[in-house]
């Protein structure tokens, strides 16, 4: 008998199928454009260093999908305007979700920084997306822009970073949108104000202990601007529910806006919101912020 006993080889461990890594994908789901976004690598292998990003976008998806339907269902059309684009993931996976397969329907992607904007206008025309449109350009700048339509009915802003989302809730109220979709990022301005009349209002309430620390001025103030800035949507009509975007471990901006333009104001909650705002900014002395939040 030979001294060689037979080896057992362990069973080859089958490669994961691309759906059993991406359970979100979609059949007819561009796998280009997964590839050009990096969320794919060249051997349609999951690039794990994008797939936190990629699990925010399709989140996202999730909720303005069904804003999309319900406008296009009401106008046979509808308008997207994604401000503070960055690459534009949450643009084109939308265009590839819902508008590609689509006669009508239009992505607006606004984004200051020229070079992705360039990148963006290639990666359109390279995958045939025709019905996509990118701007560089500030969402400020964006607001009288010539070659954006004078209305909108969907606006998107993920992770604009401080005043941004100020200036794309501007855009939405201006461009008369139905919905808007808010996910803020890194606000500073109103806690910088807040610092600066601290000892005022250490003196007239104790609740500025709520902000006395500079790091509770940074959190408090954040969520402020961003009760501010529901107040102010409700103050011109909309609806507004506030929502976790994904889990805690994903992302600490984690705050999601959703604004809802309401065709009747029946229980005077307009002026309701109005008045909170005005009384809000009294208290904290924030006085200064009421033209940037104003109704």
């Amino acid at each position: 008998m030979s001294r060689h006993t037979a080896q057992h080889k362990a069973p080859a461990r089958k490669t994961p199928t691309l759906q059993e890594q991406l359970p979100e994908l979609r059949p007819g789901q561009s796998v280009a454009l997964l590839q050009e976004l990096h969320i794919l690598t060249r051997e349609g292998k999951l690039n794990q260093d994008t797939r936190r990003k990629l699990k925010q976008v399709y989140h996202l998806v999730q909720f303005i999908e069904p804003l999309l339907e319900e406008v296009l269902k009401d106008r046979g059309d509808v308008t997207l305007a994604d401000h503070g684009a960055g690459k534009s993931y949450l643009g084109f996976i939308l265009y590839d979700l819902f508008f590609k397969d689509k006669s009508v329907g239009w992505v607006h992607g606004v984004e200051a920084r020229v070079e992705l904007v360039a990148k963006s206008q290639a990666l359109a025309k390279q995958l045939g997306f025709e019905r996509m449109h990118f701007l560089a350009t500030t969402v400020q700048a964006a607001l009288t822009h010539p070659e954006l339509p004078e209305r909108f009915d969907v606006v998107t802003a993920l992770h604009a970073c401080d005043t941004a989302t100020d200036d794309a809730i501007a855009f939405g109220l201006a461009k008369q949108a139905s919905h808007m979709v808010l996910v803020p990022c890194c606000q500073a301005e109103v806690a910088g104000v807040m610092r600066q009349h601290k000892a005022l209002s250490l003196s007239r309430t104790p609740l500025a202990e709520l902000w006395r620390h500079p790091l509770h001025t940074r959190e408090f103030g954040s969520q402020i601007t961003n009760v501010l800035r529901c107040l102010q949507l409700e103050a011109h009509g909309y609806s507004v529910t506030v929502t976790e975007l994904v889990g805690w471990e994903h992302s600490m901006k984690n705050e999601l806006i959703l604004a809802r333009k309401m065709a009747h104001d029946r229980t005077g909650a307009r002026i309701r919101a109005q008045e909170r705002l005005t009384q809000v900014l009294e208290q904290l002395n924030l006085q200064e912020l009421a033209q940037r939040f104003s109704v």
